[in-house]
């Protein structure tokens, strides 16, 4: 999934910063399913996983 607005309209949201993620953790993470995938995406990064993702991203 895309980032649908925003500075990082448009990245992955695998690709956002993880100060951008632990921003949106303090201010609250939009509703929905888009505010629970940025929640998992935040955890992957803190625990260094992020790495499991890439290699399903079709190119």
């Amino acid at each position: 999934m895309r980032m649908p607005f925003g500075k990082y309209q448009g990245h992955l949201l695998i690709q956002l910063p993880e100060h951008y993620l632990v921003w949106y953790r303090q201010k609250g993470f939009p509703p929905g399913k888009l505010g629970e995938q940025l929640q998992l995406i935040l955890e992957l990064k803190v625990n260094g996983l992020e790495g499991l993702i890439y290699p399903l991203i079709k190119k």
